[in-house]
This record gives C-alpha cells, sequence and structure tokens, in this order.
C-alpha cells in the first residue's frame, strides 16, 4: 500500500500515527521477528540470533582448551555394520631357562664354543657343575712361547744363535689371551727348557750355568695365574757318598712330570744327570713353593756308551713319555713317569743306516711318529707293527719331495745339492695341529702343513724370527674355577 505525500502531509500528530499503523497492519500480515526477540519460560525476554529449534538448548560450559587441536570424534558405524572385536587373550606366564632340566642344558652346553662354555659356567653354581660335565677331554691350545732370534746369516757362515730372553708368545687365534712373563722380572737369566701341563720350566742361560756337574736351579712360571717359583738345587746330602760320583757327574737336562692341581703351584719335576755311565734322576715335590728333592739310584739298565754332550737337553712329551734326542745318533733315550725307568727306543733302519734328520712327536690322533728327511723326502713314520715294520716303525706316508719344499721358500741357493742342505725339520707341532717346523740354515723359519700342504713364515713383526725350539701352551685342565678341590 502506497501512502500519499499529500495525505501523509495533512495530519500530524497522535492520531495519525495510528491511522497509519492500522493501514499496514491491514495490507500485510504480521509476523513475528524470531531471529530478534524469543520468549523464556518465565516471560522475560532474551536477545539472541539463534535458530528456533535450539531455543530450549541448554547452555554449554566454556571450553578450557580452546584454541587447541583436539582429537575428532569418530562415528559409531550402524548395528549392521559392526564387527564383531577379537576375545582378549590373558597374558599367559613366560617359560625361563630356568624351567629346563639338566639333560636339556647339556645338550644346550656342549654346542657352545669353548670361551662361551668357560663364560657360562661362571653364571651360577648349576651352570658350573653342568659345564663341568661338557668339558672336552683334550686341553685347548691357547698359543706358542718361543725365544726370538736374529735372522742368521746364509749358507756357508755360521749361525751367531743370537737368543732374545725372556721367552715371547704369540697366540693362537684372536680370541686367544694375550700371556707374558713380565710378572718375573729375573726370566731373562732364563732359557725356556719344557712346557707340560701350562707350566714353563726354565733353565739358567749360558751366561748363568754353572759347570756340568752341578745341577742348577731351575724357574716355574705359571702365565695363566701368573706365579712363580725358584726351585734351588739339590743338597749335597740327597745322594749317599756324592763325592764320590761329583767329579764324574754330566747334567744333561730337566721335564716336567705332572701337575696336582691347575690353580695351584703343586707338580713334580725331574732332571737327570750321567754318573759313570748311567743316568740318574733327581725329582722335585713342590707344594706351593715349598721344594723337596730326592735322588734315584743310578740305572744300570741304561749304558751311556758315548760323551753326554750329544744329548739335547731340552725333553719332548709324546705317547705319555719323555724323549730326549741324540746328536747322530740311531736312539733316543726315553724316560716313564709312571716308573721312572730309563730305555732306548731305536729308530728305523732306513733313517740309521744314513746321517738323516729325524724328530719325535704325536700326530693329532695321539699316535707316536716320526718325521725325517730320508731319501730327499719329507716322510712320516709311525709306531706299529705289522710285514713292513721295521723295529717297531712303519712309513705311514711319504709328505713331499724337498726339492718342491724349497721352491715353497724364497732366496735359496741354486744348487740342487744346496738347496736341500740348508732345510731340514726341526720339530713336530706338539699341539697336534698336524704341521712340521722347518728350520733354514740362513733364510727363515716356516711351518708347514703336511695335509694342505701350505707354508708359512714364522716371524715377528720387528723381523725376528722364532727360535728352536717352539713349544706349544696348552691351559692347565681342567680350569681352576672347574676343579674339584682336594
Amino acid at each position: 500500500m502506497q501512502v500519499e505525500p499529500s495525505s501523509f502531509g495533512a495530519e500530524t500528530g497522535p492520531s495519525r500515527r495510528v491511522a497509519l499503523l492500522g493501514a499496514a497492519a491491514a495490507a500485510a500480515p504480521w509476523k513475528p521477528n524470531l531471529t530478534r526477540w524469543h520468549i523464556l519460560p518465565v516471560g522475560c525476554f532474551r536477545r539472541t540470533n539463534s535458530p528456533p529449534t535450539q531455543r530450549w538448548r541448554r547452555r554449554r560450559p566454556a571450553r578450557k582448551n580452546r584454541g587447541k587441536k583436539t582429537k575428532s570424534k569418530t562415528k559409531t558405524p550402524s548395528s549392521s555394520t559392526l564387527v564383531p572385536s577379537s576375545p582378549t587373550v590373558e597374558p599367559q606366564a613366560t617359560a625361563s631357562i630356568d624351567d629346563l632340566n639338566e639333560f636339556v642344558l647339556e645338550d644346550i652346553l656342549r654346542r657352545l664354543s669353548l670361551v662361551d662354555l668357560l663364560r657360562a659356567a661362571l653364571a651360577s653354581h648349576r651352570w658350573r657343575r653342568l659345564a663341568s660335565r661338557c668339558l672336552p677331554r683334550d686341553p685347548p691350545l691357547l698359543g706358542y712361547f718361543f725365544h726370538q732370534t736374529e735372522v742368521p746369516p746364509p749358507y756357508p757362515d755360521r749361525d751367531p744363535k743370537l737368543v732374545v730372553t725372556p721367552a715371547a708368545f704369540s697366540p693362537l687365534d684372536a680370541s686367544s689371551p694375550r700371556l707374558s712373563l713380565d710378572f718375573a722380572p729375573d726370566a731373562f737369566r732364563y732359557f725356556v727348557f719344557d712346557l707340560h701341563q701350562g707350566l714353563l720350566l726354565h733353565e739358567p742361560s749360558d751366561i748363568y750355568k754353572p759347570p756340568k756337574g752341578i745341577l742348577p736351579r731351575f724357574l716355574v712360571l705359571d702365565p695363566a695365574t701368573r706365579r712363580r717359583t725358584v726351585l734351588p738345587p739339590p743338597s749335597r746330602d740327597t745322594v749317599p757318598d756324592d763325592r764320590r760320583w761329583r767329579s764324574s757327574r754330566y747334567y744333561v737336562g730337566s721335564a716336567l712330570l705332572s701337575r696336582a692341581h691347575p690353580s695351584k703351584l703343586c707338580f713334580e719335576a725331574v732332571c737327570f744327570a750321567i754318573d759313570r755311565g748311567h743316568p740318574r734322576a733327581w725329582v722335585a715335590s713342590v707344594d706351593d713353593g715349598k721344594c723337596r728333592w730326592r735322588a734315584l739310584p743310578r740305572d744300570e739298565q741304561v749304558l751311556v756308551d758315548f760323551h753326554p754332550y750329544w744329548f739335547e737337553g731340552r725333553a719332548v712329551h709324546a705317547a705319555g713319555k719323555i724323549y730326549w734326542h741324540i746328536c747322530h745318533s740311531w736312539r733316543l733315550l726315553v724316560l716313564d713317569p709312571s716308573t721312572l725307568k730309563f730305555s732306548y727306543l731305536p729308530v728305523p733302519d732306513a733313517l740309521s743306516a744314513h746321517d738323516h734328520k729325524y724328530r719325535i712327536g704325536e700326530t693329532p690322533d695321539g699316535r707316536l711318529c716320526l718325521v725325517t728327511d730320508a731319501g730327499q723326502q719329507l716322510q712320516l713314520w709311525v709306531r706299529g707293527k705289522g710285514s713292513r715294520s721295521d723295529k717297531g716303525w712303519i712309513l705311514e706316508r711319504k709328505i713331499v719331495d724337498l726339492l718342491v719344499l724349497c721352491d715353497m721358500m724364497r732366496g735359496l741357493p741354486i744348487d740342487p745339492m744346496l738347496r736341500t742342505l740348508c732345510v731340514w725339520p726341526s720339530d713336530m707341532d706338539a699341539g697336534r695341529t698336524g704341521k712340521v717346523f722347518i728350520k733354514t740354515w740362513g733364510f727363515g723359519r716356516f711351518s708347514f702343513h703336511m695335509d694342505t700342504g701350505k707354508m708359512e713364515r714364522l716371524s715377528t713383526k720387528r723381523g725376528k724370527e722364532y727360535g728352536h725350539p717352539i713349544f706349544a701352551y696348552f691351559l692347565a685342565w681342567p680350569p681352576a674355577f672347574l676343579a674339584p678341590e682336594n
């Protein structure tokens, strides 16, 4: 409805204002302004901009973490699309290694290496008892002791035999311990003469050695426990009427007999001399550093019909007995540790007919053997009986020709005769590794494996070579913490 201006401006006052409102109401129906004013239940008016459907909704409290990110709520699917949840599994009690019986644990321990087995034995008293049942019968080889020497001049110059003391240790591999003799400050005065059951037996060097008619003092070291003891020479009253024999006595050498306990210095050692053509032994019994000597009667069954100078003072342990080589001889001197009786062991006639070099030792399976350079070959003889036996020895195999062996080395003379003259076997490896130590005249020291044919040069980092002899060091067995206490 349009209001004419003439009519609007003609009337003024309240009557005019009422008339205009009535005309506007008649032209358009009245609608309440719900977005402006709402009627509350108590009859009060409140101003709001919310739609009518939310007019009775209860006011929510103010959010405390306003402005922070919150996790969005996921809508719960309808009952028709619900996936049944997996049933809850109660945690079961985990099994411990202590629940295994002793038979299973022993089977596990037998599969471990020796180093890991010894470490497992330190876990508890139970594991120590089980580990003692799983120990191997043979003691482990840790490395080699030897005296370093200067490289001698080549043939035909004479070897000055400059030996460095004290003895050095070469570990077998990276897992072997690094042993040393630095705990014995007087070791530089001694040479190693024997190594048995984890003990090193020393005799005085040439500078400090007494005359051959007097028995020397001995130094015994245990590198594993770093213990030492000095054995004084036997007193004169150990042999009745000692003055009678002293003028003709010639001291030869010494050796270790046995050891009572691997963690204690309880052992027995023997030394012998030639009294008027017959060997006589002295036995030292040591108990925690206390030494007691006893002299045995002369062995009348063994006659030494040559000068004792030709004896090698160093002993060789092989097949349960002790042997001494005799230079340029067809026999060896043998000592039985159980009876302390001496005897001779002849070598094959094939070796005694010519001046061949031979050395006694053990094969990897523990048989008594001889390695020699007879017939321009490196040969292996073993002890046995049969149709081909030669004084109780059998030629097991011919390992390699000496000329082929010489071709593996550098610097040897061109002449074939001189080449073989400069090379000879010096020892069987006492570690039962199947190796033979080869010595040359001024061209180095080598080890040759009889099965694989591998040749290896034996030299130190400082350019020195391994001296003769080379002692294989076995750990005292069983270990001290697994050995039964007496």
